[in-house]
């Protein structure tokens, strides 16, 4: 239950880097058509489109942080954990901070990009555009820049929940996923969790062999003799020497 384990709440947080290359396809778009006499008017149309209208409906619907527009995680396939997790998503703070302030910061980025989408007139090769086609389709990048933020927020949200936070949390029943969050894409995506491998584990030492018998020693005076021994040669026992003329020294003198 680590939602920094989750792979795919890492893969959320791409969508900010992505923001400003969805501006420069807005102020592309914007680029090929001329602006009309009440141009505040279109730029407040082409918002409420693209972005006050998305954020209402996330207000209402908040999105599903396991989907990524495109593909998503199937609802059966999704185990206790991540149940978990999408309860959190229920916070007032992610509401305001989600769709509310990111509805409220596109509307000034959309007038500053219309008026100076005049930079980018000579890149325009396709040919001039009527007004109202350039604000529609500019109204599609507002609205993938807003969903976008609202999965950023909510991945980051999550990540900065602790294991027992999520394990407190009640798990979110089949029945609430499909009808209280805006899940969108193919049930295709099964991501394995991330394993943090930790530090190598240090080789058992080698047990020492048993020792030995410790042989008999022998006193010092014993090694010693024993020493000698082995330098000298050995002594034959002495022999009672015999004199030659012993036998006739014996006999009787007559």
């Amino acid at each position: 239950m680590n939602p920094r384990a989750e792979s795919l709440l890492w893969t959320q947080l791409l969508g900010l880097a992505v923001l400003p290359l969805e501006a420069l396809l807005i102020l592309m778009t914007l680029a090929g058509s001329d602006p009309g006499p009440a141009p505040l008017v279109e730029e407040v149309l082409c918002w409420s489109l693209g972005a006050l209208a998305p954020a209402l409906l996330l207000w209402r619907v908040p999105a599903d942080v396991w989907s990524l527009l495109l593909v998503r995680i199937p609802s059966r396939g999704r185990g206790d954990g991540r149940l978990r997790m999408s309860q959190l998503q229920d916070t007032l703070a992610l509401k305001v901070c989600g769709p509310a302030l990111g509805a409220i910061a596109l509307l000034p980025l959309l007038i500053q990009l219309d008026r100076h989408a005049a930079i980018a007139a000579p890149l325009w090769h396709p040919g001039h555009l009527p007004r109202l086609v350039a604000l529609l389709l500019a109204a599609l990048p507002l609205s993938l820049m807003l969903w976008q933020w609202q999965q950023a927020l909510q991945a980051l949200w999550l990540l900065s929940r602790s294991e027992s936070v999520v394990r407190s949390t009640p798990p979110l029943s089949l029945d609430e996923l499909e009808g209280g969050r805006l899940s969108l894409g193919l049930p295709l995506l099964l991501p394995a969790p991330l394993s943090f491998a930790g530090p190598a584990p240090r080789p058992a030492p080698t047990p020492a062999p048993a020792n030995r018998a410790p042989r008999e020693q022998t006193p010092p005076s014993e090694r010693e003799a024993s020493a000698i021994s082995g330098l000298a040669p050995p002594v034959e026992p002495e022999q009672a020497t015999a004199d030659e003329q012993g036998d006739q020294l014996d006999e009787p003198i007559g």
